[in-house]
């Protein structure tokens, strides 16, 4: 009889709502009970094919208590437990992106001791076997240590200190993340067989492996990981010897074989990280999921929204829980030399502001301003942290207004004789810079686009725009690029989020 490898020593179970324990026994295991002395409460586990899990009833917040798991043949004892807010840090690198790379990451980790948060984090692997068995025997949940937290989610680290002072309870957070990935990594199949417009990643996988056997394909990443692997120690080993931060490092290093050939143990593969990690910590009881994710799926930006969405619906399923919280992290401005014009990621934030717009218990972290020209991993994520802690406040936590933790959001626009006038929802003021105006742009009925050459604010918040380029105006965008600059802000200091009629 074991508990799921999410289950040990330091972890933090979610305040208020019953708690959810699971894992895996035989047969003769008997009878399997899971209490917590200290509070009282105990539940009997049901056991099915292999698989037990119990609900626990709801408890309050806890700074350390025990967990007790029994069974005729074992007695499990987890320790220093806590009951807070647990958290569940979803999506690909920009997620990933370890506190020690930060920009402000050394400092945080010389005071991340004095924090009441705490973390585990999901391992990544990308098959199931004996190196997935070795990996779970090894995790657990982390306190916050200057030598130990360097591999937490940044993002997630930032989110939940800010979340515990103004709660005032501990905060856990689980790292189930992975760079380079879209998000048909993290569904099932059937999300993909199931809906013709999400099938074209199933098409592109087949078409990647064609004619390929399963040996081959093992062989190829198996000397692609070896590769990478040892590539990666070059850049560990630079950061250390000269004190550099990692995209410093690896650029001294010579080129990264990533991503290596796509095959059945790619992590990128469709599918293939909702079994190999997913799977294994749901339905670990979080009040929210926290998803920064979508650089990825700028090949099929098109479809971002019904796969986003999808995901969305089937973890509430796995988590049995049909309005756990999901906060989006809006991509933010990026672009390389010579492709600043490119629209993919804009069709990306278009489609997280829809998800935002049309899915209930949902928040958006407006992220537009975070970005970087010519990096795709922003240095500074205590912005990201910060943004995705004002949306729990206002929508998980009914702490603060969303005057407070969201932009001014396009609502729709009227066509005049000579101008546009356009409308915002959550409206209460805006604050420009110089220039601010030439990031809007209008269209007559034909189509064409040219900069606006009027732009002003009313006292009543609608913004009317004019060029003399456009005689009968009728449509209009806003910052309709992958990359471009932000100099259109609310009174709060968040970046209008990009928006086309």
């Amino acid at each position: 009889m074991k508990a799921a490898a999410v289950f040990s020593d330091n972890m933090v179970l979610q305040r208020g709502v019953p708690v959810r324990v699971f894992g895996t026994c035989e047969d003769v295991c008997g009878d399997i009970y899971v209490s917590v002395p200290e509070m009282g409460i105990s539940a009997k586990a049901s056991v099915n094919n292999g698989r037990w899990s119990a609900l626990l009833p709801a408890a309050s917040a806890c700074r350390s208590c025990t967990l007790e798991i029994t069974s005729d043949i074992r007695r499990i004892v987890f320790r220093n437990v806590a009951y807070g807010e647990v958290w569940l840090a979803g999506g690909q690198s920009n997620m990933q992106f370890e506190l020690r790379n930060d920009k402000d990451g050394i400092s945080a980790l010389k005071n991340c001791h004095k924090e009441n948060v705490r973390y585990y984090n999901t391992p990544k692997c990308s098959y199931s076997g004996e190196d997935m068995k070795r990996a779970e025997s090894k995790s657990c949940w982390t306190l916050p240590s200057e030598e130990g937290s360097g591999e937490w989610s940044a993002a997630g680290y930032y989110f939940a200190a800010e979340l515990s002072r103004r709660l005032g309870v501990t905060v856990g957070v689980i790292g189930c993340n992975w760079g380079g990935t879209s998000a048909s990594a993290w569904v099932s199949e059937d999300v993909l067989s199931h809906d013709s417009r999400l099938a074209v990643y199933l098409d592109d996988y087949d078409k990647a492996v064609e004619g390929k056997s399963e040996e081959q394909m093992t062989a190829e990443y198996l000397e692609y990981t070896a590769t990478r692997n040892k590539w990666i120690e070059k850049v560990v080993a630079c950061m250390n010897e000269k004190g550099l931060r990692w995209g410093e490092a690896s650029a001294l290093c010579g080129e990264d074989p990533y991503p290596g050939p796509m095959g059945h143990l790619h992590p990128e593969r469709p599918c293939g990280l909702y079994s190999t990690m997913l799977c294994r910590i749901a339905p670990y009881t979080v009040r929210g999921v926290l998803w920064y994710q979508g650089e990825s799926d700028d090949r099929h930006p098109e479809v971002y929204y019904p796969l986003l969405t999808s995901l969305i619906g089937l973890w509430r399923t796995m988590w049995h829980n049909d309005s756990l919280p999901f906060i989006i992290a809006q991509l933010p401005v990026y672009g390389e030399e010579g492709h600043e014009t490119d629209t993919s990621w804009s069709l990306i934030r278009e489609a997280q502001m829809k998800a935002y717009e049309t899915v209930r218990n949902t928040g958006l972290a407006v992220l537009l301003d975070c970005g970087e020209f010519g990096n795709i991993h922003p240095i500074d994520k205590a912005p990201v942290g910060h943004r995705m802690y004002l949306q729990a406040l206002s929508e998980v936590y009914s702490l603060a207004d969303r005057k407070d933790t969201l932009p001014p959001v396009y609502s729709h626009v009227e066509c005049g004789e000579d101008e546009l006038r356009v409308y915002f929802d959550n409206m209460y003021g805006v604050r420009t810079e110089t220039g601010w105006a030439s990031g809007f742009a209008i269209a007559d009925a034909e189509g064409e686009f040219f900069p606006a050459d009027e732009a002003e604010f009313d006292g009543c918040g609608v913004l009317h725009l004019k060029s003399r380029f456009v005689e009968y105006p009728v449509r209009v965008r806003y910052l309709w690029n992958n990359y471009a600059e932000v100099k259109l802000f609310s009174v709060n200091g968040l970046p209008i989020p990009p928006f086309r009629s």
